[in-house]
């Protein structure tokens, strides 16, 4: 009756995402210009950066 609460789940999933150009992985990075936050991805290979991973396709 007692089920695991939802804070103490395991088993996280994250998807990664790859560059279509040369096959590198996408990471999110978070900048910080003139007190704005700013979420941007880049491949870590060929340094190509957008708004959001799903824009490289």
């Amino acid at each position: 009756m007692a089920g695991a609460s939802k804070n103490s789940r395991t088993g996280s999933s994250t998807q990664k995402f790859f560059c279509p150009d040369c096959g590198g992985e996408i990471e999110m990075k978070t900048l910080c210009n003139n007190g704005r936050i700013k979420n941007i991805a880049e491949c870590q290979k060929c340094k190509r950066t957008e708004r959001r991973p799903k824009d490289f396709k």
